[in-house]
């Protein structure tokens, strides 16, 4: 039987949409910047794998989704001020907002950003 075991991410600007997820917390080398594929280990045995256009292109018909997001991710906080923090953080940085931290009535802090490909990207924690 499959197992998922990694999630895939088709970006515009590879070192734009790298910079991005380092700045909310994944740990990515420097040096990939520049390749076509990039792989990152997240907990759990889980991997977020990033493919420029051209690589996709490469071996598919591939054309970008219209109407809207296809993915959503997200990241879990350490804490509500955590979530305000890097929300700042991010926004400060240059990228979009499209949630300001807000405490939700499910019992989370929560906020959303918007990566360099237009990927929501909420940011919670518990309250």
């Amino acid at each position: 039987m499959p197992t998922l075991d990694a999630f895939g991410l088709v970006v515009e600007d590879m070192a734009t949409s790298l910079a991005f997820y380092r700045l909310v917390g994944l740990e990515i080398p420097g040096d990939a910047d520049n390749e076509g594929h990039v792989e990152v280990a997240l907990a759990g045995g889980m991997r977020l794998m990033f493919d420029t256009v051209a690589v996709v292109r490469s071996f598919s018909d591939w054309d970008p989704p219209s109407g809207g997001h296809r993915i959503a991710l997200a990241f879990g906080c350490g804490s509500p001020d955590e979530v305000d923090a890097m929300h700042a953080r991010v926004v400060m940085a240059g990228h979009h907002s499209h949630v300001e931290p807000f405490d939700a009535p499910w019992g989370q802090r929560y906020a959303t950003v918007v990566d360099p490909d237009g990927n929501p990207v909420d940011l919670y924690a518990a309250r």
